[in-house]
């Protein structure tokens, strides 16, 4: 799929058919994640694959707004190391991951992960203690359809040279 495409079609999907996702296409997803740019060449992330169904169960129950991770095929939880640009490095991880997943046809959806209440519980749970929760993504073939959301157009947001505030311009 042409790259522009997937930027432009790619929107978080929350409903899944119940079509299981090769091991193989999960791990060059995770490949994709791992391939993600990182601050002085840390690397911090770790990847944990969750495909059992009573796993996902027991996080669609503990993740808030994450209740649909049940009715996934897989999740893929994104934790980091401690250093400086961990969620710099997380969340560029879990972006390649999104775009992989698009780019193959898996509906995704990113459900935050760090600072949340139950963070911690989610790191005890996949014995990843230690580790920081960047985000959890489940993921499945789509069973919606789904319009990307509405984006601010590209007028509205770029600023040549300096940020320009265009209310206090008029």
């Amino acid at each position: 799929m042409d790259f522009d495409k997937v930027v432009c079609d790619r929107t978080s999907i929350r409903k899944y058919k119940t079509t299981e996702i090769s091991r193989a296409v999960l791990e060059q997803l995770v490949d994709a994640g791992r391939r993600a740019p990182s601050a002085r060449a840390v690397e911090p992330w770790e990847f944990v694959v969750i495909q059992d169904s009573s796993s996902l169960l027991g996080l669609s129950e503990i993740a808030a707004n994450g209740s649909f991770i049940k009715d996934a095929q897989a999740a893929i939880i994104v934790f980091c190391q401690k250093t400086k640009y961990y969620l710099e490095d997380g969340c560029a991880a879990t972006e390649n991951i999104l775009l992989a997943a698009a780019a193959q046809g898996i509906g995704a959806c990113w459900i935050a992960g760090d600072k949340k209440e139950y963070a911690e519980q989610v790191g005890e749970m996949f014995k990843a203690s230690g580790l920081l929760l960047v985000s959890i993504i489940s993921l499945g073939i789509a069973d919606e359809l789904k319009a990307q959301s509405k984006k601010r157009c590209l007028a509205d947001v770029i600023h040549w040279e300096s940020f320009k505030n265009r209310e206090s311009s008029k």
